[in-house]
C-alpha cells in the first residue's frame, strides 16, 4: 500500500510538472493579417510571430507553417508592439471627491485601487508605463506585485513620489489650514537647496524608484494660484540631475511655464511633461539638448471639461480652463518644430483605460498616425532607455504584442478598441478570435 501511494504521488507530481512545462514553454505562433512595423512606421501584410517563453523568437512574413505550437489566429487583426504610456499615475484617479478623500483614504486604499487601474491599463493595450508620481510609494509596491505575478498589470517604471519645493506643485499640504501643513522635507521630496536635492534623490534610490520626477513649475490640480510660475532654481534642478545621473536615473520635469521649461532643459533634464506654455526659445533649446517632450493633451482637455462641471475649487477651475485650450496647440507646434515627442497621457487625471484617446488628439494636432503610434512604441522605449527589450516586434525582444481590428493608420480611433493583449508571452486579453491548441 505504501509503495502504491508513493508511486501515485510520483505520477501526480510528474503529470503536474509536465503540464506546467507545456504551458510555460510551448511555442506560440501568432498569425496577423497586418503588422505594424514600428521602426519604419509602415503597415505590412500577413505576418507570423513566433513566441517562446517571454520573448519573440522570430517575425516572419506570410502564414508560416507551424508544428508543435499553440496557434493564435485572428482574421482581420493588425498586430502592433505593446503600447507605452510615458506619463501615468496608476495609484490614483481624480473624482469630484478627490480633495476631501485625502482626509479619509489610507495608503492601503490607494494601493488596492492601483491593482484595478493597472489591469485596466494593460487591457487597453498599454503593456509598459512610466509612473510619474504617487503617495507613500504605492506605485513601487504595485510594480513589485506585478513583477512577482501577484496581480496583472503593465511593466511599471516608477518615480515614486515627485520632488518639488515648499509650497510648490509637489507639496502635499498645499491648501491645508496652517496647523495641518507641517514642514515636509527632503525625505518627503520637498527641497529648498541643492543639498536637499541630493538627499531627496538618494532617498528615492533607497526607496527603490526607477527614475526621478521633479516639479519646476506650478501645476493645475494643486491649490496654488499659478500653473506656470517657476518653482525651482537652475541650481536646484542641476543638483537633482547630477545626483540622479550618478544613480542611473533619468529625470522627468513637470513644467507648464516657459521659464520653468527653459531652466529644466538648461539644467539637463531628460523630458518635459505637459509643456503647455512652451515657446519657440524653449523648443530650440529642447532640440539642441535632445530633450524629450511628453504632451499629455487628454489631461488638459479632461480637466477643462470637469472644471465646467463644477468638480474643482474656484482657483483650480480657473487654472484648468486656462491650460485646457492651449496644450493641444502647443503639442502641434512642438511637432512641427522637430522636438522629440514620446506618448504620455497623465492617466489618473482622467479615468484609467482611456489612454488611447490621446492618439486621436495628437492626430488632431497635426501629427501623422504613423508618427503617433511610433511615439507610443519606439520613441517611448527610447525615452525609457529600454529599446533593447520593448517598443518594436523583433526577435529577442519581450513578446509584448497587441491586436486591433482593421487599419489604425487609416482610422486612429481603432486604437481605442484593443482586442488582443500579450505581455511577456502571456495572453491577458483575447476577445477577437479563437485560440487553437
Amino acid at each position: 500500500m505504501i509503495r502504491r501511494l508513493i508511486c501515485a504521488a510520483i505520477l501526480c507530481a510528474s503529470a503536474s510538472h509536465a503540464l506546467a512545462d507545456e504551458s510555460g514553454t510551448t511555442p506560440i505562433a501568432l498569425r496577423c493579417d497586418h503588422f505594424f512595423d514600428a521602426n519604419t512606421g509602415k503597415l505590412l501584410g500577413p505576418t507570423t510571430i513566433i513566441v517562446v517563453g517571454e520573448r519573440i523568437q522570430s517575425v516572419q512574413s506570410g502564414d508560416v507553417a507551424t508544428t508543435d505550437m499553440r496557434v493564435i489566429d485572428h482574421p482581420g487583426m493588425t498586430c502592433l508592439p505593446g503600447l507605452i504610456d510615458s506619463h501615468t499615475h496608476l495609484t490614483m484617479q481624480f473624482s469630484k471627491s478627490t480633495y476631501s478623500d485625502k482626509f479619509r483614504m489610507n495608503p492601503a486604499d490607494d494601493a488596492i485601487a492601483g491593482t484595478v487601474y493597472a489591469r485596466r491599463t494593460l487591457e487597453a493595450g498599454f503593456t509598459t508605463v512610466r509612473n510619474l508620481g504617487d503617495g507613500d510609494n504605492a506605485s513601487i509596491a504595485l510594480r513589485n506585485a506585478i513583477n512577482r505575478g501577484t496581480v496583472p498589470g503593465p511593466r511599471i517604471f516608477t518615480a515614486g513620489g515627485p520632488i518639488g519645493t515648499t509650497g510648490g506643485h509637489a507639496d502635499p499640504s498645499n491648501g491645508f489650514r496652517w496647523d495641518l501643513q507641517g514642514d515636509p522635507d527632503a525625505k518627503n521630496g520637498i527641497i529648498n537647496s541643492p543639498a536637499d536635492a541630493w538627499k531627496a534623490v538618494r532617498q528615492h534610490y533607497k526607496d527603490g524608484a526607477d527614475l526621478i520626477k521633479i516639479m519646476p513649475s506650478g501645476g493645475v490640480l494643486d491649490e496654488s494660484s499659478s500653473a506656470e510660475n517657476a518653482q525651482m532654481t537652475v541650481a536646484e534642478i542641476e543638483a537633482v540631475v547630477a545626483a540622479a545621473h550618478d544613480y542611473g536615473f533619468s529625470v522627468a520635469a513637470h513644467a507648464h511655464g516657459a521659464e520653468a521649461i527653459r531652466r529644466a532643459v538648461i539644467a539637463g533634464v531628460d523630458s518635459i511633461e505637459h509643456g503647455t506654455y512652451m515657446d519657440e526659445q524653449d523648443m530650440k533649446l529642447m532640440k539642441q539638448h535632445g530633450t524629450w517632450y511628453v504632451p499629455t493633451i487628454i489631461a488638459g482637455k479632461y480637466v477643462q471639461e470637469k472644471a465646467g462641471e463644477g468638480w474643482f475649487p474656484p482657483q483650480i477651475a480657473r487654472k484648468a480652463e486656462e491650460v485646457g485650450p492651449i496644450i493641444q496647440a502647443t503639442a502641434g507646434k512642438a511637432w512641427k518644430a522637430g522636438v522629440r515627442i514620446a506618448f504620455g497621457t497623465d492617466a489618473g487625471v482622467y479615468p484609467h483605460g482611456d489612454n488611447a484617446k490621446e492618439f486621436g488628439y495628437m492626430v488632431e494636432a497635426g501629427m501623422p498616425p504613423a508618427f503617433v503610434l511610433q511615439s507610443a512604441t519606439t520613441q517611448a522605449a527610447a525615452l525609457l532607455r529600454r529599446a533593447a527589450d520593448i517598443g518594436s516586434l523583433e526577435a529577442g525582444k519581450f513578446a509584448d504584442i497587441i491586436g486591433v481590428a482593421g487599419d489604425p493608420l487609416a482610422d486612429i480611433s481603432r486604437m481605442r478598441h484593443v482586442d488582443f493583449v500579450m505581455k511577456g508571452g502571456v495572453v491577458y486579453k483575447d476577445g477577437a478570435g479563437a485560440v487553437r491548441p
